[in-house]
C-alpha cells in the first residue's frame, strides 16, 4: 500500500482542483501509472465522443467521436491527463489524418503498450465524413500480426452513415 502511494504521488493532474487546460497542442500533460498487471494481456479502450480540433485550412471546428484501444505493458496513462491531452487540440489546427496519426504516436512513445489502435470518426463537413484509422503492434511479436490483421479486417463493413 505505500508503494502504491508513492507511485501515485507523481500523478500532478489526478486530484488537482486547480486544472490547467492547454490552449494548444501539449503532450507534456500526458502522465502514467504503474500496470499492476502486465503478465496478463487485457484491452484498454477510451471513448472520447467529443473531440475537437481545428482545420489547419479555414480554422473551422472539427468534431469526432474518437476511440483508443490498447493492450498495456508496465504502464497505463491516466485518464485524466489523456482527458487535458485530448483537449488540447481543441485550438489546434491539423487534418484529421495528422490528428489520429499524432495521437497513436505520443500514446506509443509515453506507455510503450504492446499494442496500440486510434479510430476518429469525424462529423462531416461538406458532405464528407473522414475516418482515420492507424494501429501498431510490437515489432517481433504477436502484437505485430495483430496490428497486421486489424488493419487488413478494418472497416470491411463501414457503417452507415447518417450525419452520425
Amino acid at each position: 500500500m505505500v508503494r502504491e502511494k508513492s507511485e501515485l504521488r507523481s500523478l500532478k493532474r489526478l486530484g488537482s482542483t486547480k486544472t490547467v487546460y492547454p490552449d494548444d497542442y501539449t503532450p507534456g500533460v500526458l502522465e502514467t501509472f504503474p500496470n499492476k498487471h502486465p503478465d496478463i494481456d487485457y484491452w484498454v479502450t477510451f471513448n472520447c465522443p467529443e473531440f475537437t480540433t481545428l482545420c489547419p485550412k479555414t480554422g473551422q471546428p472539427d468534431f469526432a467521436r474518437l476511440t483508443i484501444q490498447y493492450v498495456p505493458d508496465g504502464k497505463l496513462v491516466e485518464s485524466k491527463s489523456l482527458k487535458l491531452y485530448l483537449f488540447s487540440f481543441r485550438n489546434h489546427g491539423d487534418f484529421h489524418e495528422d490528428a489520429v496519426n499524432l495521437i497513436l504516436k505520443d500514446l506509443r512513445a509515453l506507455m510503450e503498450p504492446k499494442y496500440i489502435e486510434v479510430l476518429g470518426r469525424f462529423l462531416p463537413r461538406g458532405g464528407l465524413s473522414i475516418d482515420p484509422f492507424v494501429c501498431w503492434g510490437r515489432p517481433g511479436t504477436a502484437y505485430e500480426e495483430l496490428a497486421q490483421h486489424r488493419f487488413a479486417e478494418h472497416n470491411l463493413v463501414p457503417e452507415k452513415v447518417d450525419n452520425r
